[in-house]
Formats: structure tokens, C-alpha cells, sequence
């Protein structure tokens, strides 16, 4: 096993696509030998002195135009001699039918470059999970020799945070709206977002677009000051996909900014307190996996027949079933 781990390791790193792919397949996996040689994989690269890539993460409501952002802000970084890989979180996938295989048709252009690689992700409901594999999906990409990994969340909700905890940066795309589209944006998204791109500021939505720029860069100054902030972030900005104007300047916002964090110590020690998130996770995941086999399994089912036909309480039931597990 360790041979052919080390072979894969061995690809991965030299850029070849097909042992990314197969790579990306391995860490998906939830079969418990699959974890096992993933682990080892992920340690192999982990060994590997190689540069950093850029982790972006990106989140906007639907028919903000992600797609379409996606493909333009990637071209661009492409032109730039950047190679750029789209990874993606879709805890609703298992219930919509595979939503962002429908975003990968839609990206043609970045889809058929050869310094490009999108990866949907596998169609679970379990965020964790997802999640999990998605940040070691990362690693792979960065350990592949790619400079920028965009990480698109399409859930709402608890997945940007946990987007945002694989991220060295994280964007919100909206659409131009009026003012009171404020209220339907959650506050804890506005607090983790870097920057905000106010998209389809183009035509008749241009005027609108300024409008909602100059609204939520107004919130933005209400919020507390970050420490891992220079003057003037978070910030938002207008841009075009469509037009592919305003890409490049927010590049440079996203370098500049990203820069600041590096001298000044905080993008590496948010690195380090992610990868502590990321090692408590692991550890609950796999208390929870426990609940899934035997003989929990059997004790869960057992008890829950009981609480359901109102023999035993919930919270009672759930003492003795902790109490079973530990051994008690």
C-alpha cells in the first residue's frame, strides 16, 4: 500500500491530472479503508515542501451569476499565467439532483483549459462529511502545483462558515438590489466576508449596483474592526462578469490584502488555528460514524423504538445509551 500511495503522491505532485482525479476520489471515499490510504496520501503530500496555494472562498445566492464569475475571474487569473482549480460544497446536492454539475456545463470556456480543473462535489446531504473531504480535496490541489483553489459554497447557511474555515479569503457575490436587501443577509456571513462583489454592475443594473456597493460598504463600516483587516477591508466593490470589468482590481484588492495578512503574521496563524478547527471536526466525525455501526447501531435502534412508543423519555434514553457505549 505504501508504494502505491507514494506513487499517487509521486503524480499528484508532478501535475497529472488523472492522478488528481483519482486522488480527489480516494479522500471522498467513506469506505474505512479508503480513509485510511487517503490519510496516508494527505500525509505523504503534507512531507512535500512546495508553495502555497491561494484559498478562496466564494458563496452568493442563486442567480447571483457564480458561474459566471467563476469562469471570467478565472480566465483572467489564467491569462495572468496563474493555473486555477474550483472545488465546490453542496450539502443540498443529495436532495436538488446534482446542482453544480449543472454550473460545471456552464463554465466552458474555463472547463476546456488545460491550466484549469473544476471538481464538483459528491452529492451527500451530511455537511460535515462533504466539508471534510472538500479541505483535503484542497490540499491536493494546492500539493498539484495549482495557484488558486476557488471554493464555491452553493448551500446557505452553516456552509459558509465552514467554507470560510478552508479559506485564506472569503467573497460574497450579490446582485444589485435595493437597500433592504441588507435584511436578507445573515449577519454572521457579512462578519467572515473580506470582500463583497456587487456583480452584473453592467446596463440597466448599473445605477442599481452602485447603489447596493454604497449600501453594503455603509454596513461594513458598522461592524467591529477585525484584527486580521488593513484600512479599508472588508470592502465592497463592483464588478461585471459578463463585461469582465472590475476582475482585475479585485484581484489586486484580494493580493494586497492577502499580502498585509502574510507580513504581518495573521495569514499564517489563521492557517494554524484552521487546521485546529479541522482536527476537532475529524475527531466528532468520527464519534458520529461510531452511531452507524454495530453494536451502537442496534443499541440506537433499540432504544429509539422504546422512546417512540413513549416506554422510555429522550433525554433518559439518551443517558443510557452514552452510558452502554462508554461501558459504564
Amino acid at each position: 500500500m505504501a508504494d502505491d500511495i507514494d506513487d499517487l503522491a509521486d503524480r499528484v505532485t508532478t501535475g497529472d491530472r488523472r492522478a488528481l482525479a483519482r486522488a480527489i476520489t480516494l479522500v471522498e471515499s467513506g469506505r474505512d479503508d479508503h480513509r485510511t490510504r487517503a490519510a496516508a496520501l494527505i500525509e505523504a503530500l503534507r512531507t512535500r515542501d512546495g508553495p502555497q496555494a491561494l484559498r478562496i472562498g466564494l458563496s452568493g445566492t442563486p442567480g447571483v451569476g457564480k458561474s459566471t464569475f467563476i469562469e471570467s475571474f478565472g480566465m483572467m487569473l489564467i491569462a495572468r499565467g496563474l493555473r486555477v482549480a474550483v472545488l465546490a460544497v453542496d450539502p443540498s446536492s443529495a436532495r436538488s439532483g446534482g446542482s453544480i454539475l449543472g454550473d460545471k456545463t456552464r463554465m466552458e470556456r474555463l472547463s476546456r483549459d488545460p491550466n484549469a480543473f473544476i471538481r464538483p462535489s459528491p452529492a451527500q446531504s451530511h455537511l460535515g462529511g462533504v466539508a471534510r473531504r472538500t479541505r483535503e480535496a484542497v490540499a491536493l490541489c494546492e500539493a498539484a502545483g495549482f495557484d488558486v483553489v476557488l471554493i464555491e459554497t452553493v448551500g446557505v447557511g452553516q456552509s459558509e462558515t465552514v467554507v470560510a474555515e478552508m479559506s485564506d479569503l472569503f467573497v460574497l457575490l450579490l446582485a444589485p438590489a435595493g437597500g433592504d436587501e441588507l435584511q436578507g443577509v445573515k449577519r454572521g456571513i457579512m462578519e467572515i466576508a473580506d470582500i463583497i462583489l456587487v456583480n452584473k454592475a453592467d446596463g440597466d443594473l448599473k445605477a442599481a449596483a452602485e447603489r447596493t456597493r454604497a449600501d453594503y460598504a455603509g454596513a461594513l463600516r458598522l461592524l467591529r474592526k477585525r484584527p486580521q483587516d488593513p484600512e479599508g477591508f472588508p470592502k465592497a466593490v463592483c464588478i461585471s462578469s459578463i463585461e469582465e470589468r472590475g476582475l482585475t482590481e479585485a484581484w489586486d484588492d484580494m493580493c494586497h490584502l492577502t499580502e498585509w495578512r502574510r507580513e504581518t503574521g495573521h495569514f499564517d496563524a489563521r492557517r494554524a488555528e484552521q487546521a485546529r478547527y479541522w482536527f476537532g471536526e475529524e475527531v466528532r466525525q468520527a464519534l458520529l460514524a461510531q452511531l452507524d455501526k454495530e453494536p451502537v447501531r442496534g443499541i440506537m435502534e433499540d432504544y429509539g423504538a422504546r422512546v417512540a412508543s413513549g416506554e422510555v423519555t429522550p433525554a433518559i434514553a439518551a443517558h443510557e445509551v452514552l452510558r452502554l457505549i462508554r461501558g459504564g
